[in-house]
């Protein structure tokens, strides 16, 4: 079997992804049929999209065997009624890898109080600004999928203090794990920097909130690479006006880009990064759609599938 396979997606560096793709191919061995149009979607197997997708309906496409996304989000694509296939979510090792640098950047950054000595012009020797050790710092990580279990580990090689809350239990070496609403609240009122890593889901959507907020300890830091509709944006200034939180470190945003007249661009306690924390990389994530591709074929099952009762 031939399977075709239609890259649907407008992304701006499509010939990229396309290249990655044929290689990928090629490497695990499987001949494809690889177009960017279908003038008979009954023909295609597989569709590889993403939220920006020239594609919204999915019905003409009635022998589809797999709808695959490039991101790693699918809040944008998982109510679309349409899709009658199994929709798998993006799970790039490129993507953990910059995820990673990023998260644990931001934490050292903040930890290592690094913004007073690079913005320092008035000539202050700050002796006295020495760091503690990362082992007196708690580190609580919300959402411990692939992303947040890989920066997770990392913050542990760092001797941080790792914590982490997901939906469903995990058990991860050297970190303490939380699943309930008591465990949610725990982890806030001891962590120093929370780092938000959970998809964005009916029941995770402003889960940083007014009450929750209440929660932390005081002088936390929060560090958003998940997804923008998390945090309650006006609970967030007011948590930072109040000094409940020192700093708010942003790379999410609930309207993107982040509109000029925002209040976040001009506040002196919140960082703002244009949604570049970490993405999916053509090079690796090529590879992991086709070895997917290779596994259904073989009929020994697809990974990373969604799963649409829980929403990611």
């Amino acid at each position: 079997m031939k399977p075709k396979v239609l890259f649907a997606s407008n992304v701006i560096n499509q010939s990229e992804w396309l290249e990655w793709l044929t290689k990928a191919f090629r490497e695990v061995d499987l001949e494809v049929s690889l177009v960017t149009q279908a003038d008979k979607p009954a023909s295609l197997d597989y569709i590889i999209t993403s939220p920006c997708s020239k594609i919204q309906d999915y019905s003409p496409y009635t022998n589809l065997r797999a709808v695959f996304n490039l991101w790693a989000g699918v809040e944008n694509i998982i109510h679309n009624s349409t899709i009658q296939c199994p929709l798998v979510r993006m799970n790039d090792p490129g993507m953990v890898e910059g995820m990673v640098e990023w998260v644990t950047a931001q934490v050292l950054r903040h930890h290592l109080n690094m913004d007073i000595h690079i913005t320092n012009a008035d000539g202050k020797w700050l002796k006295d600004a020495l760091p503690p050790l990362a082992r007196s710092r708690t580190v609580g990580i919300l959402g411990l999928g692939v992303l947040g279990s890989a920066c997770a580990e990392k913050l542990s090689q760092f001797n941080f203090n790792v914590m982490g809350w997901s939906r469903t239990p995990k058990d991860l070496p050297n970190i303490v794990t939380q699943t309930s609403d008591e465990g949610l609240r725990s982890i806030l009122g001891m962590s120093d920097f929370l780092v938000l890593l959970i998809p964005l889901t009916p029941r995770t959507e402003n889960i940083i909130n007014e009450e929750t907020l209440g929660y932390c300890k005081r002088g936390l830091v929060l560090i958003n690479s998940g997804r923008g509709g998390l945090i309650d944006e006006k609970a967030l200034l007011k948590a930072l006006d109040q000094g409940q939180l020192s700093h708010a470190t942003l790379d999410v945003f609930k309207q993107e880009p982040l509109p000029l007249d925002h209040p976040f661009w001009k506040h002196k306690k919140v960082s703002i990064w244009p949604h570049i924390s970490s993405e999916t990389r053509p090079q690796t994530g090529s590879l992991s759609i086709a070895e997917n591709i290779v596994r259904d074929l073989k009929g020994i099952g697809m990974q990373n599938i969604v799963n649409f009762t829980q929403g990611y």
